[in-house]
């Protein structure tokens, strides 16, 4: 069973080899699940640096394949936990599993799969988020396009847009990046072919100093370089966020979400993929998930990994 979403200092049913007393507790909206290594493997990338501080419980909501019932139970219930029968559209090329236990940096980290309410109604959703108490909120990619709409992207979008109004981190890679800029307002608008390749990110002034990249980059003068996949882009930039950087192919590549009183949010959306670390995509390659000419376009290293590790700082100082 899951734990209940108070007193949370540990896991009952799990024995944590840290002295760390408090669980790092992430809401990650896993649209990926059925690429393992861009999936599974990238989720793993972004929990990484979160777990070097201790233990983190991973909660994966997969609203692409849950069904409505499932989100009423969650709107009332809390935390629910989820089995086969509440993701009647699960895509099999990946099996399903409840939860996964691993070991990062000497700490337990869970990854559970539980239900989400669907309805995309603010006060609904702020609500159960309280309810769930997570310390961060990070969407995936999705093989999935904003410009072709489905109706359950309407709880996803909530979900980011509350927890970014609320305070909560929260990082929306690529899908999540345009997931989260549509449901504050931006405009997104899909281009005639995919951009899949490593390009710099060419930073503002705003950007520069953002805590996100304060990690030099391996570009020219220190920007940070990154990879890219996609066809849908992000062409406005929504009214309560601030853009940080655009890339070449890409002019709305990073934004901060604001606060009303126009102070930036722990609360970014990037079109980049920074856990597309190089081992995940020769495996996908090697997996046939990225086509031959995919995988020589991804050949230059990238600062991903710094911008995770960015996350995980802004994630840790949140909490303490």
């Amino acid at each position: 069973m899951l734990p209940p979403p108070r007193g949370r200092e540990s896991f009952k049913e799990l024995p944590l080899r840290s002295d760390v007393d408090r669980v790092t507790r992430v809401i990650l909206i896993d649209l990926l699940v059925e690429r393992s290594e861009f999936g599974h493997g990238g989720n793993q990338e972004v929990i990484q640096p979160i777990a070097e501080m201790g233990a983190v419980e991973v909660l994966l909501v997969t609203p692409q394949m849950q069904s409505d019932e499932a989100g009423l139970r969650a709107q009332e219930e809390g935390l629910v936990e989820i089995s086969e029968d509440d993701v009647p559209k699960w895509d099999y090329e990946y099996p399903f599993w409840e939860e996964c236990f691993m070991e990062m940096h000497g700490n337990e980290v869970v990854f559970r799969r539980i239900a989400m309410p669907l309805h995309g109604d603010d006060e609904k959703t702020e609500d159960w988020i309280r309810t769930i108490e997570p310390d961060a909120v990070v969407c995936s990619g999705s093989r999935r396009n904003v410009t072709m709409w489905e109706e359950w992207m309407s709880g996803g979008g909530a979900l980011m847009r509350c927890s970014s109004r609320m305070g909560i981190p929260t990082l929306g890679i690529c899908f999540g990046h345009q997931l989260l800029c549509h449901s504050l307002g931006g405009r997104i608008e899909r281009a005639e072919s995919m951009s899949s390749g490593v390009w710099e990110l060419a930073l503002n002034s705003h950007g520069s100093s953002d805590e996100l990249f304060s990690t030099r980059g391996s570009g020219e003068g220190g920007a940070p370089v990154a990879l890219y996949s996609h066809q849908d882009h992000v062409t406005t930039v929504p009214e309560s966020c601030l853009l940080l950087g655009s890339a070449e192919h890409n002019r709305v590549t990073a934004v901060r979400v604001l606060g009303e009183d126009g102070a930036g949010l722990p609360a970014w959306g990037v079109q980049f993929h920074p856990e597309a670390a190089k081992a995940r995509v020769e495996r996908a390659f090697e997996w046939g998930h990225i086509s031959e000419e995919e995988m020589a376009s991804f050949q230059r290293e990238h600062d991903g990994a710094g911008v995770l590790n960015s996350f995980a700082s802004v994630v840790h100082s949140n909490i303490d």
